[in-house]
């Protein structure tokens, strides 16, 4: 493969559908290093919740983007864009192949597609965005971005908040319709991306998820919640499984409320990462526990 194109193999698919072992399956056999793009893996601090790889699976292959970071760190899709895209450069100097593996769209996108080149925002406009979302509502925000921007409101995931408070603030900070910052055709890349996709029928992700959920519980969810406390008011710690053990511990919800509702808001973080990932029509579709074999073979037929 030397002579062509370096690739980058990119693992897309649900919250707990398998993509870490697939990765490491992947990397042995092409002889590669992973690239994680899960934006929650990439806190020291947050092992449990994320599911991040554990020391016998980042012995298995070369990780890069794990526990590189403090939940204490500002650290955004544009900075994981420009880092990612470095050492992807580093890897293919020595490797023919470079593996990629996370359910964080955006983060995915980021280095396959690249960023849309937004402008800066005043980040009064954003909290005023969230004051609105928290005492208002979302439809409040959506109705006010269909006024200000009737093609963005067509393009972006309305459901999300963070999207529509993202495009919100851009309108409102330069003047312009946040549709007119959005490129219609992606970065060039140096590199060939063939993105995989593993996925299953959706009784099955949603038992995955439940037992995943109860497993972390065993393993110690609570306690490493309890040590981050302190800092729950961090961007970085709003999110599935550690904000409703907040809850918890703030006397809010007992503990099998929040048990529950971490389970509920998972199945919905995997059904909007299905919608997000299947937008790309040429990402490959395997079943979860497909045959390696024959991921390997479309990947090479691919090459």
């Amino acid at each position: 493969m030397a002579a062509h194109q370096p690739l980058l193999i990119s693992i897309v698919g649900p919250t707990a559908i398998g993509k870490t072992a697939l990765s490491i399956k992947l990397a042995n056999h092409f002889n590669a290093e992973i690239i994680s793009a899960d934006s929650r893996q990439f806190y020291k601090e947050m092992h449990i919740g994320t599911a991040a790889p554990s020391a016998s699976e980042l012995k298995a292959a070369k990780h890069h983007f794990i526990k590189h970071l403090s939940v204490e760190n500002y650290y955004n899709v544009g900075d994981f864009e420009r880092d990612a895209i470095a050492k992807l450069k580093t890897i293919h100097s020595t490797h023919d192949v470079a593996i990629m593996v996370g359910g964080s769209g955006l983060y995915v996108d980021a280095v396959t597609k690249g960023l849309d080149n937004l402008p800066k925002v005043d980040f009064s406009i954003r909290d005023e965005l969230n004051a609105t979302l928290i005492d208002d509502g979302l439809e409040v925000l959506q109705f006010r971005l269909k006024k200000l921007d009737p093609r963005g409101y067509d393009r972006i995931a309305i459901a999300n908040p963070k999207r529509v408070i993202r495009a919100l603030e851009v309108c409102i900070s330069s003047g312009k319709p946040y549709s007119s910052f959005l490129r219609d055709t992606n970065k060039t890349r140096y590199f060939k991306t063939i993105s995989i996709g593993l996925t299953a029928q959706r009784p099955i992700i949603y038992d995955r998820i439940n037992q995943r959920v109860d497993m972390m519980m065993v393993e110690g969810l609570l306690e490493e919640v309890k040590l981050l406390k302190p800092q729950q008011d961090l961007n970085a710690l709003n999110t599935v499984g550690y904000k409703e053990l907040f809850k918890h511990l703030n006397g809010e919800w007992s503990l099998d409320i929040a048990i529950r509702e971490i389970k509920k808001n998972t199945r919905r973080f995997a059904k909007r990462q299905m919608t997000w990932f299947k937008r790309d029509e040429n990402t490959i579709w395997f079943d979860y526990n497909a045959n390696i074999d024959d991921i390997v073979e479309a990947i090479s037929k691919k090459i």
